[in-house]
């Protein structure tokens, strides 16, 4: 890897990529099947990735058609590689098992060990046969969505694909390692004025925010619209409100504490609700929830809208608030959910949702157009990663750790070829117009 961490250096031309030798092996975060009963009979909160996530030398896997091996230079943590790490809800060497047996290709991927991580910076190396729009030595970023596309079902919207997968997930050779194997049209140009740590850590996020807050897939948010968002200084949450703003609607940021809501106002966002300081227990105990706390809430929310209910509620902690967020959704209102972060069971008064025509939409992940859209906003400065810590790549079980204990505040990257912070940023021009905003968001 040392000659091609050199090339990438040195800005070497593109010729010299193509020629370059691939190693037999690299350096890959994993999970290893042998150990998918460890943490066995423990509490979730208890389940410690540093145990788990290993950095071990792996083998290269063989390049098909229609791909492109990536030599990555920094990457990111998602949840995802959390739920990885912890075999929950159950271990993902079940989805690499059911994609093996698709096709002789898809077979690469069951294997022993799993490659985690869906988001990388990096240099193309080699592309297989059919890819025509990428070369070598391309700078790319990649979003998360791996699909097949040979059912006519993914035809109008990719995510309905029967045999699309999660990058990384649900599929081997991930992006936390110094190599990933990506379909080509996974591959988006790498934003010009971020560095690679930077340009890493947008992809999965910005794009499922994008799908669920602003497509017409998801919410279809519009100029005007009173949206709710829980967790928004977060890894989604703070997408999402930059998109509310840029879109010319109303955010309601719920936040968790006084140093989260300090960050959301300097976002830009002036209606902010600090959950802990306001003391909201939506449950009264393990079974049972609090409608007052519900009807609490929606008067916090109007008093803070001059009267105005919630058109958008941008849901994603699951059991813990859904049933606030469909009580204080208006009339005709929407919630759009992923993730689950608190729970997958969710639990609401139907009476709410019915009677006052509100719909639920669920989103996950983006198709390829939403991912494009996305990663542009960022690619014009209008969007911005929010990043709050690096760790090399060797430490990448501290950085899960730190998302499955909600340490962190938006994005946490891991360098993986990159030997340090700040590299790769080929427009500086650019970068300096918009240094204070890169800088307010790398601080959070």
């Amino acid at each position: 890897m040392k000659d091609i961490l050199e090339l990438i250096l040195g800005d070497a031309p593109a010729g010299d990529f193509a020629t370059a030798a691939l190693p037999e092996r690299y350096r890959g975060v994993c999970v290893r099947k042998a150990d998918v009963d460890m943490f066995q009979g423990m509490p979730s909160r208890d389940k410690d990735p540093r145990r788990s996530l290993h950095v071990d030398e792996v083998a290269t896997p063989e390049i098909g058609p229609g791909e492109a091996i990536v030599a990555v230079m920094a990457s990111a943590i998602n949840y995802n590689t959390v739920w990885t790490s912890i075999f929950e809800p159950l271990p993902t060497f079940g989805f690499l098992e059911r994609y093996g047996r698709l096709s002789p290709l898809a077979k690469r991927h069951d294997l022993p060990y799993h490659v985690v991580g869906s988001d990388l910076a990096g240099v193309v190396l080699r592309t297989g046969p059919g890819v025509h729009v990428w070369q070598p030595g391309d700078e790319v970023v990649a979003h998360c969505l791996s699909v097949e596309l040979e059912r006519s079902e993914g035809h109008n919207d990719t995510m309905l694909d029967p045999e699309q997968r999660i990058w990384g997930f649900e599929t081997n050779f991930g992006g936390l390692a110094e190599l990933a194997l990506v379909k080509a049209n996974q591959l988006m140009p790498k934003p010009r004025h971020l560095s690679w740590e930077e340009a890493a850590c947008p992809g999965l996020v910005n794009s499922t925010a994008y799908r669920q807050l602003v497509s017409r897939n998801g919410a279809g948010m519009k100029q005007g619209d009173v949206v709710l968002i829980w967790g928004a200084s977060g890894g989604l949450g703070s997408y999402a409100t930059q998109m509310a703003l840029n879109g010319g609607a109303i955010p309601v940021c719920v936040v968790s504490n006084a140093e989260k809501a300090e960050i959301v106002r300097r976002m830009g966002a002036d209606l902010i609700i600090d959950r802990t300081a306001e003391g909201y227990r939506f449950w009264k105990d393990e079974h049972n929830q609090d409608p007052k706390e519900w009807q609490r809430f929606g008067k916090k929310i109007r008093g803070l809208t001059g009267g105005d209910d919630i058109d958008i509620v941008f849901e994603h902690p699951g059991r813990e608030t859904f049933g606030a967020s469909v009580y204080v959704a208006r009339r005709g209102g929407t919630i759009a959910t992923c993730a689950s972060t608190s729970g997958y069971l969710h639990q609401y008064d139907n009476r709410y949702l019915w009677m006052n025509l509100k719909r639920i939409i669920g989103s996950h992940f983006a198709n390829y157009r939403e991912a494009w859209e996305a990663n542009r906003l960022i690619s014009k400065g209008f969007v911005h990663p929010t990043l709050s810590r690096v760790y090399p790549m060797e430490e990448t079980g501290q950085a899960a750790f730190d998302v499955h204990r909600n340490l962190h505040q938006g994005k946490v990257g891991v360098l993986c070829l990159a030997p340090e912070q700040g590299l790769g940023v080929r427009d500086p021009a650019m970068r300096a117009r918009l240094v204070d905003r890169i800088n307010l968001f790398r601080g959070i």
